[in-house]
This record gives C-alpha cells, structure tokens and sequence, in this order.
C-alpha cells in the first residue's frame, strides 16, 4: 500500500466523539477549499458505522451547501431514520464553523436474489496500456508547474488514467460531451482495511474527482486547472448496484446531457473490468465562465 493511499484511509476514517456523532479531519484540495469527494465518503463512513455489517450500501443522496474550510475540523452527526426489516436509512450533517456544509441521506440493505439485468460495458482500451495521471500532467507545457504538482498531490492515493485527453489537455475546441477514466486505488487493500463499505467510500470519493469533464469538453472549456470556468458541486447521488473492489480497475463513463444556467449536469456509469455495472452516478454542479475585467 502507497504512503498517499494509507494517509487518505486514514484521513476517512474519523473520530468518534459521542454516540452517532463523529469528527473527521479535513486538507487542502486542488480548489482552496475542502475536497467534495472527501467530504461525501466521510459522511458516508459516519452512516456506515452506525448500520449492522450486513447491510451494505445500495444508494446516496448528497447536497454541498457551503465550501469548506479545511483548515477545520468538520463534525458529522448521523440521525438514525430508520432500521426496517430488509431497508435502513440514515441522514448524515456536516458542520464546520456552526453551519452545515453538507447534508446526506444514505440506504442500506441487506442481500437479497431478485431481477438481474444491466446495459453492457462501453469499448474501452486496457488501462495498463494507457499513460499514468502524472506521466499525462507532466506532458502538458502549458500548465504552471505549480498547479501540476498540486493535481498530483491531490491524487497521489488514485492511480486514474484517462482514456482521451482530460480537458485542460487540449482545449479551446468543444468536444463529444463523454469521457472516460479508469481508476484503482494506489496500492491493495487488506487486512483490517477490507470491509465492503471501505471499497464502497473510496468509489465515492474518486467519483467527484472527473464527474464535470463532459461539461467542459462540450464548451472547449480547461476547467479548473487552466483557470477558464469556476464551479463547485451542487449535488451528488450515488446507486450502488454490485459489489466490486476500489483497489481493482474500474471503468468511469461520463457524459453530459445539459448545461444551463451556470449549471452542469454530469451522469456516468462504473464497471469493473470484467464487464459488470457496479455503480451509477449522477451530480449536478456550478460551472460558470469568468467575467471579463471591466464588466458586471
């Protein structure tokens, strides 16, 4: 296991302060504010740790309601909705400063045989075949160094590797509004740290890592790390279909079906590498163009 990978383990992980109250560490991302994934997969470490371990997670519901400060800590209190017979739901609140920064509503159930059907895994090529996030950012002439590092520290427990060009590769020109990704963690996960919500927490927190590319290639837009859009996440859900492992390859399908009114919608599908859909996703997010100097 990578030392990156270890510490972001440790980082969801939290501290428990009181009986369905936890308290969980925060740290810079790319953005000078806490990390969307980080916050989302903490929240769901929280409702995880008050379900029975037979009942994993099937889906999420998230809303990012103010930026967080990761110069502080963030206290997660979990209120027990309901615990029936096959279903529990649990609805997670993130606070920082006295405000919520974050709400998630989360449901657990426990196995059981039933229809089986799913859309087929895209064409996609072998990821070992494919360039590394920091062979990729290093390539790019036109990214300050500084911003090149700060990517590769932010996602240095991830080894994610795009299929085409991420958007502040080449830009300037729309695109297809599709991207793909593959990802693992960085290093195998065993032992202590093999339970099947963990592998569940990590999807979630990769998952707000690309979901928004679609959007910006569809416009001819970098993003974030070229400076050409603001955004943030506005909201996030998550169903989580078959059982898979974060520590092997999956394939991300994104694309984006609309943008309007400084909003972009992403949706995407997850599949491990043998062809099964592990994991759907859908979030909406602020993507608004900067405004020229001078005007209002």
């Amino acid at each position: 296991m990578s030392q990156a990978l270890h510490d972001l383990l440790h980082l969801l992980e939290k501290e428990q302060i009181e009986e369905d109250i936890f308290r969980g560490r925060s740290r810079s991302a790319v953005v000078p504010r806490v990390f969307g994934g980080q916050v989302a997969a903490q929240a769901l470490v929280a409702a995880g740790r008050t379900v029975p371990e037979d009942r994993p997670a099937h889906s999420l519901h998230a809303y990012f309601l103010r930026p967080g400060d990761p110069g502080a800590p963030i206290v997660y209190t979990v209120d027990r909705i309901r615990d029936g017979r096959s279903f529990t739901t649990r609805r997670v609140v993130a606070v920082q400063h006295g405000k919520p920064i974050f709400h998630l509503s989360a449901s657990f159930q426990t196995y059981e045989d039933g229809l089986d059907h799913q859309e087929p895994m895209p064409v996609s090529p072998d990821p070992e075949s494919l360039p590394t996030g920091a062979e990729r950012l290093r390539g790019y002439g036109h990214l300050a160094p500084a911003v090149v590092e700060k990517f590769i520290e932010a996602r240095a427990a991830v080894d994610l590797r795009y299929v085409d060009e991420p958007p502040y590769g080449t830009f300037g020109e729309p695109r297809e509004p599709h991207s793909q990704v593959w990802f693992r963690t960085n290093g195998k996960l065993g032992g202590a740290v093999n339970e099947p919500l963990l592998h569940v927490v990590l999807a979630t927190y990769v998952s707000d890592m690309t979901l928004l590319d679609s959007v910006l290639l569809a416009h001819g837009r970098g993003g974030w790390a070229v400076g050409d859009v603001v955004g943030a996440s506005l909201d996030h859900a998550m169903w989580f279909h078959r059982p898979f492992r974060a520590d092997e390859w999956l394939l991300y399908d994104q694309e984006s079906p609309s943008a309007y009114g400084g909003r972009g919608l992403g949706q995407a599908r997850i599949y491990t590498q043998d062809g099964r859909l592990a994991v759907t996703v859908i979030q909406e997010g602020v993507v608004r163009v900067p405004r020229e100097p001078g005007t209002s």
